[in-house]
């Protein structure tokens, strides 16, 4: 039976990012329209927390794992266009929401959706990329992190100051739902063939976990992951309500200026740190993540300092290191990550590991600083010495980044090993069969 012809890398490059686009643009839609959600339903910042945080997040992480492990079988492009078109319809939802339990399963519902996309995308994007250019191809991706948070802080508030913060949802949720049809009409599944030379077999999940939590470089990777993402979404979310509260400036004005001067230096560090990434790669795989250790560091210190300007002048300056530095540092180490990962396990083991830094990052991050900041007073100062308590993680993120990167060599042969005894294991069962 003969290949389908592959598409062209680039179409299913920017096809992959308009779709992860309002992928963010779902999530971050919500933090900027606290203020209108909070007067309605009668509800302080713990439970505002809980809906950015724990509500998405959880069954985000039940289901990205078994999605991705479908994912290593069956075809990732549907999977993603049937995650899109769920996620897109419970953005709507969030619309209809008459309480906050109907808030909350509409919230529930996009995180289910958006399970499914990231780890079959990046595996995808590996099968259509060479390691010497997927640095560039995340990063791009990766743009969708901030073209999608100005969407959403930006555009949410100023559709709502024209119409009412439903109508934001409404428009969010169509767009997904043309876009998921798109998905389908132009992305063809590219043939997959690991190092054993075939494809459509998993290694047992339990296998799985066993052999990454014994490479050390995707066990010290995964942790500053997570603690990058506790610390720098924690900030991204709350930052917005931040300087409405601090610089009494109208909410539409404060939110859209915070997207707008975080998200664009955010759009280039991340361009520059991939072209950076490809280039440093070609002397060895480790510098990659190395670079990300050092961002992730100077990006925490930047954002911390930010939180407590004491006026909006300085907190626009500040955006443009934090932004430049914050805006790439995930890049490398996800470049680093689908270097040490053979195909057979790619998807899962990506799912893996964005799983466990999903729930730190982006369910316990919003979540603590909400609830701390409920419990001091729901203000300005609550609010300030909330971000202080969780933003310091990423130092932590920078020291567990530089220890990855010393163990990364050692862990692609590790996993390279263990797959290519897989394959011979298999091609042993079907001679025998």
């Amino acid at each position: 039976m003969p290949m389908t012809r592959a598409s062209n890398p680039w179409v299913v490059l920017a096809t992959l990012l308009f779709i992860y686009i309002f992928s963010f643009a779902d999530r971050y839609l919500i933090t900027g329209l606290v203020g209108p959600i909070k007067a309605e339903f009668g509800v302080g910042d713990g439970t505002m927390g809980l809906l950015m945080g724990p509500a998405f997040v959880l069954l985000y992480v039940v289901l990205g794992v078994p999605f991705a492990r479908l994912a290593d079988r069956w075809s990732r492009v549907r999977i993603i266009a049937i995650g899109c078109l769920l996620w897109s319809c419970a953005t709507a939802a969030t619309g209809l929401a008459t309480s906050l339990l109907d808030l909350s399963l509409a919230r529930v519902g996009v995180g289910v959706g958006e399970a499914a996309f990231v780890a079959p995308a990046y595996s995808l994007l590996s099968d259509y990329f060479r390691a010497e250019r997927r640095g560039m191809a995340f990063a791009i991706l990766g743009l969708a992190t901030y073209i999608g948070q100005i969407a959403g802080q930006g555009g949410g508030p100023a559709i709502a100051a024209h119409f009412e913060w439903r109508s934001a949802f409404y428009l969010m949720g169509g767009i997904g739902v043309v876009l998921a049809i798109v998905a389908l009409l132009v992305i063809r599944e590219p043939e997959r063939v690991s190092s054993g030379g075939r494809t459509g077999v998993a290694m047992p999940f339990m296998a799985l976990v066993r052999a990454l939590g014994a490479t050390p470089a995707y066990v010290w990777m995964m942790l500053a992951f997570a603690c990058g993402a506790l610390s720098g979404v924690a900030f991204g979310y709350w930052g917005p309500e931040l300087f409405a509260r601090s610089y009494g400036l109208d909410p539409v004005v404060a939110k859209t200026t915070f997207a707008v001067n975080f998200g664009l230096s955010g759009i280039i560090g991340m361009l520059s740190f991939g072209a950076i990434s490809d280039r440093m790669s070609r002397r060895g795989m480790v510098w990659p993540a190395r670079l990300s250790a050092i961002a992730v560091g100077a990006a925490t210190m930047a954002i911390l300092v930010a939180t407590w300007a004491d006026s909006f002048a300085v907190a626009r300056l500040l955006a443009i290191p934090a932004g430049l530095l914050g805006g790439g540092w995930s890049v490398g180490f996800l470049a680093t990550l689908q270097y040490i990962l053979p195909g057979r396990i790619r998807a899962g083991a990506t799912a893996l590991f964005l799983s466990v830094t999903t729930l730190i990052g982006f369910c316990v991050g919003p979540w603590a600083v909400g609830v701390i900041s409920e419990s001091l007073g729901n203000d300005i100062h609550s609010l300030r010495i909330a971000l202080s308590v969780v933003i310091p993680f990423g130092f932590l993120a920078a020291l567990f980044g530089w220890l990855a990167s010393i163990k990364v060599e050692r862990g692609r042969a590790a996993l390279d090993a263990l797959d290519e005894a897989l394959s011979v294991r298999v091609r042993s069962t079907a001679a025998a069969g």
